[in-house]
């Protein structure tokens, strides 16, 4: 039985012999006490998406213990601008499953995520976190299925300029030391994601790199496995602390922000979902995308214009979403299509076993060759993006999709093959926004969805909207066009958006 916790880089659950979804206040206290930690860090999300912290020094079993089980207040008005100063005392309680050891820290020391209390000891409506939370739940209820989700996270790493092994100009796909600088820093990155919790699909270097000023842009990307909606937004969370703790050891920086300069690849940060019936995927059914997940793509194509003020929330986020290049800007979806919006990616659903072809030694296994992990891919958010609020919104929007009675025929309507900008076909395609102003009219217009469900508060809805209308860029595109040093000044503004 231990056996099957010997390759956990969680030191938590090596030492626990259990998974994390089973750890107790207990646990806890074992663990810091066999291993003399003395120090606690509660960690939390802000309205700007960083992870905020509370510090403990235990000096007492009674200590800790009343610490876990209770928790600690915290001023709501200074972590949320929509919570009121007269009425903002918030609790914080630890969620015990997310607990790591800090890897950064040189005094021994534990880290554990938080969920917000308001002060009647509910769970805060308003929190994104809980909307989320919400969200999962809501999806199971109305549905009867499961959702797992993960999400792609693409970052910059500039750095001074390099005249040994440079990489091509935005020819940086998968490219390798020397030519990629920083892939030892992303190598270090995977180690201690999953020392903290985080379950990693597979890292490598992306398209974007480029010098300017002296200065060496290279971009990575980090996926993660498909997990819970609540887990994925997690270990987001997580991945961009250990990034940025990393950025400042070696004096880079790192920048998730939308678009760093024109012309040349921004961040996404793009989702897959994954839809189980009864713990089996029901993504593909005899090999064919099944009607379940055509409907659930009709409904985030409906509402895909709206989503946007959850997944695109800064200026430059437009300044990413422009025709002709390869994030989205038509609504439509497409199977292995990266000019889509959302995109079929490819599967493991042929019936050739490739490892036996190229290693005959296996041919004689009874293995099956296929292997179900087929996801469906939205690719419209970048790095500005609300974690929670976005993860939210595309649940929301798949049950919208299930309960539209066009579902069928509107997923056949808007399907694309090959690159939409090679035929004539997307210009009669709706197209997403292009400022954060017209953005926000979308959602104000679809408030109704979001609101009906009761997941989402109006009060978050308005304060989305007034948020985004504040940025005042209808015309962002051509005021760039016509004054780089607008962009530059735009870029550097948002270079450290959530």
């Amino acid at each position: 039985m231990e056996e099957q916790f010997i390759f956990s880089p969680n030191s938590l659950v090596k030492f626990l012999k259990k998974e994390p979804e089973q750890f107790c206040r207990e646990d806890i206290i074992h663990y810091m006490t066999a291993n003399d930690i003395r120090l606690l860090n509660f960690r939390y999300p802000g309205e700007d998406g960083r992870l905020k912290t509370l510090n403990f020094a235990i000096h007492s079993v009674e200590h800790l213990n009343r610490i876990l089980t209770f928790g600690e207040r915290v001023d709501g008005s200074s972590l949320f601008s929509f919570m009121e100063t007269g009425s903002s005392d918030l609790y914080v309680v630890p969620r015990y499953q997310t607990a790591f050891l800090n890897p950064f820290s040189d005094t021994p020391s534990l880290e554990i995520l938080c969920s917000f209390f308001d002060h009647t000891g509910n769970l805060l409506e308003l929190a994104p976190e809980n909307i989320l939370r919400n969200a999962s739940h809501y999806f199971t209820k109305t549905t009867g299925l499961e959702m797992k989700m993960l999400g792609e996270l693409e970052y910059y790493v500039n750095s001074p300029t390099s005249s040994l092994f440079q990489a091509t100009d935005q020819k940086g796909y998968h490219e390798s030391e020397p030519f990629a600088k920083f892939e030892w820093m992303r190598k270090e990155a995977l180690r201690l994601i999953a020392e903290c919790g985080g379950q990693i699909k597979y890292g490598h270097s992306e398209v974007g790199n480029f010098t300017k000023e002296n200065e060496a842009f290279e971009q990575h990307e980090i996926e993660f496995l498909p997990t819970t909606p609540e887990m994925g937004a997690d270990q987001i969370l997580i991945a961009k602390w250990i990034l940025r703790m990393l950025a400042d050891q070696l004096n880079v920086e790192i920048s998730f922000a939308p678009k760093i300069s024109t012309g040349k690849a921004g961040n996404g940060l793009h989702f897959h979902m994954m839809v189980l019936k009864n713990g089996q995927n029901i993504v593909m059914e005899n090999g064919q995308l099944s009607a379940t997940t055509k409907k659930i793509i009709a409904g985030i194509l409906d509402l895909a214009d709206a989503l946007t003020a959850f997944g695109n929330t800064v200026p430059t986020s437009y300044l990413r979403l422009v025709p002709y290049q390869e994030a989205p800007t038509y609504i439509c979806w497409g199977e292995r299509n990266r000019s889509a919006l959302v995109r079929i990616p490819l599967g493991w659903t042929g019936n050739n076993n490739m490892a036996a072809i190229v290693n005959p030694v296996i041919q004689n296994s009874k293995e099956n060759p296929s292997n179900n992990t087929q996801t469906f891919e939205f690719r419209v958010p970048d790095g500005s993006a609300d974690i929670h609020l976005i993860m939210a919104g595309l649940l929301i929007a798949a049950v919208h999709g299930l309960e539209m009675p066009d579902a069928l025929e509107q997923a056949e309507s808007l399907y694309v093959k090959g690159n939409i900008f090679h035929t004539s076909d997307f210009k009669t395609l709706n197209q997403l926004p292009s400022s954060c102003f017209a953005s926000a009219e979308r959602l104000d217009s679809r408030r109704d969805v979001f609101i009906g469900t009761g997941v989402f508060p109006r009060m978050i809805i308005t304060h989305t909207v007034d948020r985004l209308k504040n940025f005042n860029d209808m015309n962002i595109r051509d005021e760039i066009s016509e004054n780089k040093e607008k962009e530059r000044e735009l870029v550097i503004k948002y270079i450290h958006c959530q």
